[in-house]
């Protein structure tokens, strides 16, 4: 499982194992929540309306028959009341009234329970007895979906200092219910989009963390892949220390490689003219004839040339390559450049009789070194040159395609053999020439390569149909 998906993952079980639970009881305990809100007004409508039946009573004024008159007009009241998304159109609350032995001698509600008794009622019987007293009972009418409960709070009648009666007020959930039934979806629709914040969030976190090391994995595989990039920006976190000590470390083990491979290379290619050279000197010591002493004499200088060019060239490879990056970039006139290529190497191409045809756009303009980019035309218009039969042709063109200076060298050479195609851009890998059979340094398009990754190009060779070969220098503009 990628790094992201399992951040993304982790957040999400603790988002729903932190919140789920708590959204769950909030829902849950809604109508509890609703009904301790509607208890505290009750307590204090029990308590009023009982200190004035008792003042009533204490003046001996007490008349049941008033007070259920001025219920029955309050009932028959109707009125339009908007309550938030809830609206109330009549008085739903009743009261009923108990002696001192809980026997009730006015209901508001239900005349008919007048006269029996109430004292084994949870409110009747705490209140009588000096205690808060409250219950609830569950109502079940035939429409299932408008069950509610009643919720009963007592108040003690006092008359001469004396708990005389009850007084309950009575009051039905329904309204409770309604605002609930609104307030649900609310809660589940705020739990909806806090999840798709929280998923969301997640992604972001998810990606935000796996950024620079994306970063660092597609870096990892440039330097493999041989390209000359820098370390990208990873922040001045831990991942950004991670980043440098990788490139520290890839430094070390470059520079590593790179001393192995160099004299692995040199060593090898060495070998050779070091034991022609050997071989001459032992034979100079013997008597010869001076036309033979000059052969070999001249085989040395041959051999110790060869030497001295692999190293010479070695040196400037080696420079071009511990180079990250370009010292100086300035405008370059490509046309002019690759003429001027051209023209040091006419001495050749006259004495091979070689064409040379030339198409360019003469208002490209290169930025970059323009001595690196004169040794990497030269390389390749010398290749074509070395390849190309006596009295043979070569094309020399160059565009600008896809925002890329494209240059290509064409020649009617015998092209690339097949074992070879992978192997051309390396280090000391050469073909024999057609006209001499010998081979060069096989530094020469390898050093193309560096050049064309330096001004952020490529290079490549392709054999054309037939015979011939051509080779493509890709340059930024």
């Amino acid at each position: 499982m990628r790094l992201g998906t399992r951040i993304f993952l982790s957040y999400l079980i603790i988002f729903i194992l932190c919140f789920s639970y708590p959204i769950h009881r909030i829902a849950a305990d809604l109508q509890s929540r609703y009904l301790e809100g509607i208890e505290d007004p009750l307590v204090d409508q029990a308590n009023v309306l009982a200190a004035i039946v008792g003042t009533e009573m204490e003046r001996a004024r007490f008349r049941p028959e008033t007070l259920r008159t001025a219920f029955d007009r309050a009932y028959a009241r109707t009125f339009s009341a908007s309550i938030y998304d809830f609206l109330k159109t009549e008085v739903d609350v009743g009261v009923y009234i108990t002696d001192r032995r809980g026997k009730v001698v006015f209901d508001s509600r239900n005349r008919h329970n007048e006269g029996l008794d109430f004292s084994k009622w949870r409110d009747v019987r705490l209140t009588l007895g000096g205690e808060y007293g409250a219950r609830t009972t569950h109502r079940k009418p035939k429409d299932e979906a408008l069950a509610s409960a009643v919720l009963y709070v007592g108040a003690p009648i006092i008359v001469g200092g004396e708990i005389a009666g009850s007084l309950t007020v009575a009051k039905p959930t329904t309204n409770v219910n309604s605002f609930i039934q609104h307030a649900k979806p609310r809660i589940v629709w705020l739990g909806v989009f806090s999840a798709a914040v929280a998923i969301l969030l997640s992604l972001l976190v998810s990606f935000w963390v796996t950024r620079p090391i994306k970063r660092l994995t597609r870096y990892a595989h440039d330097i493999r892949e041989g390209r000359r990039v820098d370390l990208p920006d990873l922040g001045s976190s831990e991942m950004g220390e991670m980043g440098a000590a990788f490139e520290k470390m890839t430094e070390a083990l470059e520079g590593k490689k790179y001393v192995e491979q160099y004299v692995q290379t040199l060593t090898h290619e060495i070998k050779s003219p070091l034991s022609a050279i050997r071989g001459a000197a032992e034979l100079l010591e013997e008597d010869m004839p001076s036309e033979r002493r000059r052969l070999f004499m001249a085989n040395i200088r041959t051999e110790a040339g060869r030497i001295q060019d692999i190293v010479d060239r070695m040196l400037e490879l080696s420079a071009l390559e511990n180079r990250k990056m370009l010292e100086k970039a300035e405008p370059v006139p490509f046309p002019s450049l690759v003429r001027i290529a051209i023209e040091a190497k006419s001495p050749i191409i006259s004495k091979k009789g070689l064409s040379v045809s030339v198409c360019m756009e003469e208002d490209i303009v290169v930025k970059g070194d323009s001595f690196l980019l004169h040794e990497a035309v030269s390389n390749l218009v010398q290749n074509a040159i070395d390849f190309s039969p006596p009295g043979g042709a070569i094309v020399v063109k160059s565009r600008v395609e896809s925002g890329k200076v494209a240059f290509t060298v064409e020649d009617q050479g015998p092209g690339i053999p097949e074992y070879a195609k992978s192997r051309v851009f390396e280090k000391f890998f050469s073909l024999q020439r057609p006209d001499t059979g010998k081979k060069s340094t096989g530094l020469g398009l390898n050093f193309v390569r560096q050049v064309a990754l330096l001004h952020d190009g490529e290079v490549a060779l392709e054999n054309l149909e037939g015979k011939g070969l051509r080779a493509t220098l890709r340059l930024a503009v």
